[in-house]
């Protein structure tokens, strides 16, 4: 018999806690028993609530994102929910533990907007307040509330919930979002003081660069709320609010933005000033919050204390994360402390330049009187290192806590190797992922911008996916895309679109809004996202479509293209060696063909045939277009061949040719990388799929600059915007968009779950997994990890003398397609525990010997040989010298040292030859 089971109540429905932020939430569980080969061909889900116990019996081996099978739940309604399930060899298993499930969405909406009624300083925040009066017998109290800023409700001065920023971040005014909040244990019998705080947030931010910076939502933040009180007896009363709540502007907080920073004076902690609330109507119902929480998810200590060139405190916290300072100080009233954040040191003090116009500071003014622990409100910064003024007394490291903040989205993935590098690589992309995923998906957490842009989550999804559940967080984020999106089906650059850019239209930016949900799909088996999302998807790509002329070939548009190519200018990261329109219309191609697959799925065959029928079209003008006879594309760089092939654009046989270039041009760069967004996703899984899974592992594992694992090298802790975000002599780099966290780049992360690890899906929802990992040579194990709705699924190997073993886990209910490495055939394996011995791939010892006579590739791709002539020039040129001349080598088949005497300064032929013979 099956051990246990267990039912939870998936988070994209949007459940915080016991309350489901929708009336009909889906169902997944996942089995746990000691059966090999286990799957479920039938169960049962028992729905106990007012009026008893309901039970639906549901045959087949569904176990995810199962649509509710009773009727729609009722505002306020709980209950239980608890499943068993059957299998032919087990029978039944016992019922498992009881969910409890509580329904906050709320019917209709009595509430105003209420705000200050007068001119205010700009990022003013308020308090707001009314007294309740409960009378005895309360049964429940839920609030229901959300703001056009950010808002902390209280009761009697305790606030009702450990969320931040809420209720976060969407296309104010079309599409609100409340959350339900149980209140009930706060509201005794008698009357209480119900306080909201509220600030600007990101509704009464200036957006924009360059000057152009204004409000696009309202200079002036305002609230809603209905708090819904029932009683034992059955009656419902509602506190509102309305113009009978009082407001003023003379609290604590002296100002807040999420840009600028937060200013508290503790002195003001019983304001005056209180006046009649400005009420106005609600004209746009809101709704339910589906996206999870932003709460504090961990804590850190500093360090280390150091002492800057210009006497400054500054504090490391060893991690670059998203957040905020907790502070515990003791001093003489009026005494203000005075907190400074940056990512980045650069000669020793904080590295200002790349927040732009983000001050980024937070200032404390004491009430005296005894110790204060305070930390903001209502903003965040990007940091890794804070900078302390005005600390009265001497500075105790343990008195200042970092705090982590992000959506509370529950860690899904793991993986992990024998390489320390690597290793801190894929740290470093969950940590870029946690402080960009707050509230939306955004670039970077630091600087004057922080927005949803569309194109770096759309290459980083599959990433995201893998790591944490992110299906709740991505899905809301979709709904404000569609909002954004134009009637014609333009998708903009950020989103929410307070850039204004939705007219313009760019490829692989505003191609989220068919791979996102298609990726949702295929990681979640989220059927109602793709339905949702459907005519968002078909208007951009009928969009795409209307760009091109009689050729099908999108070109002579405005195009980010392969943005942050490495080798394009600091100052123009858009000049980038593909070709923007090969790109563009690659994507016009991609597009309409997961479009087209997606139309399949939802069973619209006239949809497939149409969008199927463009794809094919579009592909054929591509070739014809960028192809050349010989199979060379017209855009000879890293990433043309790698969308090319990756997009499966290319027939078989021209693209082996393509799979041997780009491994050519990888190798001419010496292994460095080449590429910008658009390549980066699909460089390392072309070249596996053409039979180049040893250069790829080179691009892998390559530490020099620029390369994935040059940011560790350097001490990165999060993922870089650029590949050389910071220069090798420790200065930022010089562009005027230089970040520190931002996960783009980090969709490598992807190719090491899928291909390395080997744990990649095969059906929506991982119900089933293809395992094919690859045994990279500098690689000694690999093994990834994933916790599906269905359970723990495994993937992993390690060497054992001259082989390789190889272990999988499969969950039950769900199947593994097994390539063991040296066998003729996959296998397919059932739920359990399984292990594999074969022979490792034979490693080619290469040439013999070196000298400056030997064709540079063959030095390349000796790690000794290279290791040697690298040291020898650094020992005379230094490091920069050194990487400088290296990086300027073209490693190919026929150039040797000796041939390029002339080019290279005096003395390294010489001195290269010494070290060769040393090898």
């Amino acid at each position: 018999m099956p051990t246990a089971t267990s039912v939870s109540v998936l988070l994209e429905s949007g459940t915080f806690g016991e309350i489901v932020m929708t009336r009909t939430p889906r169902l997944s569980w996942a089995t746990a028993t000691d059966a090999a080969d286990w799957e479920q061909d039938g169960a049962e889900v028992e729905w106990d609530s007012t009026g008893g116990a309901l039970i639906r019996e549901l045959a087949g081996p569904s176990a995810a994102a199962v649509a509710w099978p009773f009727s729609p739940l009722a505002t306020g309604q709980r209950g239980t929910v608890r499943v068993r399930v059957h299998a032919k060899a087990t029978g039944w298993s016992p019922w498992s533990e009881p969910v409890p499930v509580r329904c906050g969405v709320t019917d209709g909406w009595s509430a105003a907007w209420i705000a200050h009624p007068g001119a205010r300083a700009e990022q003013c925040p308020v308090r707001l307040r009314q007294a309740v009066s409960v009378r005895p017998k309360l049964r429940s109290a839920l609030l229901y509330a959300t703001a056009h800023g950010v808002y902390q409700a209280s009761v009697d001065g305790i606030p009702v919930d450990d969320e931040r920023m809420k209720p976060g971040w969407t296309h104010y005014g079309d599409r609100d979002t409340y959350a339900c909040t149980d209140v009930t244990a706060l509201l005794t019998e008698g009357t209480h003081a119900v306080a909201v705080d509220l600030a600007a947030g990101w509704y009464a931010e200036k957006f924009g660069f360059n000057g152009l910076e204004r409000y696009i939502y309202g200079s002036q933040p305002a609230f809603s709320a209905v708090l819904r009180l029932e009683y034992k007896d059955g009656t419902v009363e509602e506190v509102v609010t309305d113009g009978t709540w009082d407001v003023t502007d003379e609290g604590p907080i002296l100002s807040s933005g999420i840009y600028a920073g937060e200013q508290v004076d503790a002195r003001r902690r019983e304001p005056g000033g209180w006046v009649p609330a400005a009420a106005s109507p609600v004209t746009h119902v809101p709704v339910p919050r589906t996206s999870p929480p932003v709460r504090v998810t961990e804590e850190l200590s500093p360090v280390e204390v150091i002492r800057t060139p210009g006497g400054a405190t500054v504090l490391d916290f060893g991690q670059n994360l998203v957040g905020r300072l907790r502070i515990s100080v003791d001093g003489p009233a009026g005494t203000t402390v005075t907190l400074r954040h940056a990512e980045v040191l650069e000669h020793g003090e904080l590295a200002l330049r790349p927040l732009r116009r983000a001050t980024a500071i937070d200032r404390y003014t004491l009430a005296g009187g005894g110790p204060e622990t305070w930390e903001p409100q209502f903003t965040f910064h990007g940091f890794r290192y804070a900078q302390v003024d005005g600390w009265p007394g001497e500075l105790d490291p343990a008195d200042v806590t970092a705090l982590v903040i992000h959506s509370d989205m529950r860690r899904t993935g793991a993986f992990e190797s024998s390489h320390g590098l690597l290793d801190r690589l894929h740290e470093n992309v969950v940590w870029s992922m946690r402080g960009n995923f707050l509230s939306i998906p955004t670039d970077c957490p630091q600087r004057d911008e922080r927005l949803g842009w569309t194109g770096d989550i759309q290459v980083f999804a599959p990433t995201a996916s893998f790591l944490h559940d992110s299906d709740a967080f991505l899905s809301s984020w979709l709904e404000d895309l569609a909002l954004d999106q134009t009637s014609d089906g333009s998708v903009p650059f950020v989103v929410p679109d307070v850039l204004e850019s939705a007219a313009i239209g760019t490829a692989a930016w505003g191609d989220a809004s068919t791979l996102v949900p298609w990726t949702l799909y295929q990681r979640f088996g989220d059927l109602d996202t793709l339905a949702r999302q459907f005519p968002s998807m078909r208007r951009w790509v009928d969009w795409m479509a209307s760009r091109t002329g009689e050729n099908l070939l999108w070109e002579d548009d405005f195009q980010f293209a392969d943005w942050l190519d490495p080798t394009a200018p600091p100052d123009r990261p858009a000049d980038a060696k593909a070709d923007k329109d090969l790109v563009a219309t690659a994507h016009l191609f991609r597009s309409a063909d997961v479009v087209a697959q997606a139309a399949g799925v939802l069973g619209d065959d006239a949809a497939a045939q149409h969008y199927g029928d463009l794809a094919a079209r579009v592909r054929e003008a591509w070739l014809r277009q960028y192809v050349t006879a010989s199979g060379r594309l017209m855009s000879d760089a890293q990433t043309a061949y790698a969308v090319a092939i990756g997009f499966g654009i290319v027939d078989d046989e021209r693209r082996d040719a393509m799979g041997a270039r780009l491994a050519e041009l990888v190798e001419r760069a010496g292994y460095r990388i080449s590429t910008g967004f658009v390549g980066t996703p699909l460089i390392a899984d072309a070249l596996t799929d053409t039979g180049h899974a040893d250069v790829a592992g080179r691009l892998l594992l390559n530490d020099e600059n620029p390369s994935w694992l040059y940011p560790v090298t350097m001490g990165a802790t999060t993922i870089w915007e650029r590949w050389d975000s910071m220069l090798e002599d420790g200065s930022v780099n010089p562009g005027e968009m230089t970040s520190f966290n931002h996960y783009a780049l980090g969709a490598i992360a992807d190719f090491l779950h899928r291909r390395v690890a080997g744990l990649a899906p095969a059906a929506p929802g991982y119900r089933e997994v293809e395992v094919r990992p690859l045994a990279l040579d500098g690689l000694d194990r690999a093994r990834a990890t994933f916790e599906s709705a269905y359970g723990t699924h495994e993937a992993g190997w390690e060497r054992v003398g001259e082989g390789v073993r190889l272990r999988v886990v499969v969950p039950p209910n769900t199947r593994a397609t097994v390539h063991v490495p040296g066998a003729d055939a996959p296998v397919t394996v059932g739920s359990g525990t399984h292990e594999w011995v074969a022979p490792a791939t034979v490693r080619t010892g290469g040439t013999a010997s070196f000298s400056v006579d030997t064709p540079l590739v063959e030095i390349r791709r000796s790690d000794v040989a290279y290791g040697a002539v690298r040291e020898a020039l650094i020992a005379m040129l230094g490091r920069e010298g050194a990487s400088d001349l290296l990086r300027t080598l073209e490693w190919g088949p026929r150039g040797t040292f000796r041939m390029q005497a002339l080019l290279l300064p005096p003395g390294v032929v010489d001195a290269v030859d010494r070290a060769l013979a040393a090898v």
